[in-house]
C-alpha cells in the first residue's frame, strides 16, 4: 500500500464558503479510485497571486478558479489553452511536469455537455438567445457557436458590450446583437441566461413572445429553489426551465479529467447533488 500523500487540489475564490466543488470532486475521486484532497481557499483579490503561488509551492497539483479571480488567473499562468484564450478567463489551473502553470476554461464545455448529454438538446437549425455580454457570456460563446446553430443573438442592456462580442466572435458563426427591448416576438429554441440578475433576485427586462412551447430556458445560475429566470420561463410556457447545476458538475468533470486523466460519470454525482438540495 502506497504511503504517499494524496495529491492536493482546491477551489480559490472570494467568497467561496458556499462552493459545492469539494463535494463534487470528492464523489469523482471515490468513483474513480483517485487519492486526492480538495479544499476551499477563500482569498481576496489582492492576495490571489500570493496565495495561489503558496498553494503550488506547498505541493498543490491544480486549482479551480471562481469569481472574482478568473481574469487575474489568466494573467498569472504561464500558458493558456485555446478555450481559455477564447473565454478571456481561466477557471482551471494545472501544474505541468516542467513546473509551469497551464490555464484552461471548462465552463463552455460544461454547459455544452449538460445541454447535449443530459438535456438532449440538438443545436441543428436552432436559434439561440444569449442573455448578457459579460464574462459568463463570453466564456460560453465560442463553444456555442462551434455547435453551428442557425444563429445566436446576444442581448444586453449595454448594446456596445454585445456589439464587441459580435465583432470578436463573428468568424465562428452567425451572431448578432440586440437590446433586451428590441428582441422581436419570435420564439427562440434555446435561451441561456448568462447575466448575474438571478444572483440578485432580478430578471432581465425581456419582451413577450420570445418563448414558445418548444423553448428550453437555461439559467447558468443555480439555487435551492427556482431562480427568478426559471420561474419566469415556466410562466411563459417554456418546454424546459433548467438551472445551472448540470453545468457546474460537467465543468468540474472536465477539470477532473484534465488533472487526473480519467473521466468521471457525472450522472450519479448530479443525482447526489440534487438530493442534497431537496
Amino acid at each position: 500500500m502506497s504511503t504517499a500523500l494524496p495529491d492536493r487540489y482546491a477551489v480559490i475564490g472570494y467568497p467561496v464558503k458556499h462552493s459545492r466543488s469539494p463535494f463534487i470532486h470528492g464523489l469523482f475521486a471515490m468513483q474513480t479510485d483517485q487519492r486526492i484532497t480538495y479544499q476551499l481557499l477563500e482569498v481576496p483579490p489582492e492576495k490571489f497571486v500570493e496565495e495561489g503561488q503558496r498553494f503550488f509551492n506547498n505541493g498543490g497539483k491544480g486549482l479551480n478558479v471562481t469569481v472574482p479571480h478568473k481574469q487575474t488567473a489568466r494573467q498569472w499562468v504561464q500558458s493558456q489553452s485555446p478555450r481559455a484564450e477564447f473565454a478571456g478567463a481561466v477557471n482551471t489551473i494545472m501544474l505541468m511536469q516542467d513546473g509551469s502553470l497551464l490555464g484552461d476554461n471548462t465552463d463552455g464545455v460544461g454547459l455544452l455537455n449538460d445541454l447535449k448529454r443530459n438535456l438532449h438538446f440538438d443545436f441543428t437549425h436552432k436559434r439561440v438567445l444569449l442573455l448578457g455580454a459579460g464574462g459568463a457570456a463570453r466564456g460560453v460563446l465560442a463553444p456555442l457557436l462551434l455547435q453551428e446553430p442557425s444563429e445566436i443573438v446576444i442581448a444586453n442592456r449595454n448594446i456596445e458590450r454585445a456589439d464587441n462580442l459580435v465583432e470578436e466572435f463573428s468568424t465562428l458563426g452567425k451572431v448578432t446583437s440586440a437590446n433586451f427591448a428590441d428582441l422581436e416576438p419570435n420564439a427562440f429554441d434555446l435561451i441561456v441566461n448568462a447575466t448575474a440578475a438571478s444572483l440578485y433576485g432580478e430578471m432581465p427586462p425581456l419582451p413577450p413572445g420570445i418563448v414558445g412551447n418548444h423553448t428550453l430556458c437555461y439559467d447558468m445560475a443555480y439555487g435551492r429553489d427556482d431562480t427568478v429566470f426559471t420561474h419566469w420561463a415556466k410562466q411563459q410556457g417554456a418546454a424546459g426551465a433548467v438551472q445551472g447545476w448540470g453545468m457546474l458538475v460537467e465543468q468540474a468533470a472536465e477539470s477532473f479529467f484534465l488533472w487526473r486523466g480519467v473521466r468521471p460519470d457525472t450522472k450519479p454525482v448530479l443525482d447526489a447533488l440534487t438530493k442534497t438540495r431537496t
